[in-house]
């Protein structure tokens, strides 16, 4: 469905996890612009139920305001993919319902 434009010169990458798989993603983009081109999305479910089960959330606006990207990065849940720059080496999972938000929210 999303694909990247072709360049005159090949974008470098960096390796990041997902969901506990290794994965490579171009340099240089937002983790939800770079997640929607390798094709990994949905990247959460909403904590509320319709008739059939989760609905799955994907990013809708890419400016943060919508906060349908969320996704958890290395160990923070609640984190908007939108505005979080893709680094060598990012450990993502996608959030399943309302994670546990107590503690450190930095």
């Amino acid at each position: 469905m999303f694909e990247q434009l072709k360049t005159a010169t090949p974008l470098e990458t960096v390796n990041v996890t997902l969901d506990g798989v290794a994965i490579t993603l171009p340099k240089g983009m937002t983790l939800a612009a770079a997640l929607l081109v390798h094709g990994a999305y949905p990247l959460r479910t909403s904590p509320v139920q319709g008739p059939d089960g989760p609905k799955q959330r994907a990013p809708y606006c890419m400016m943060g305001v919508c906060f349908e990207c969320l996704v958890e990065i290395d160990g923070k849940p609640n984190q908007q993919s939108c505005l979080a720059q893709v680094r060598d080496g990012m450990v993502v999972n996608r959030q399943d319902g309302a994670p546990d938000i107590k503690g450190d929210r930095t």
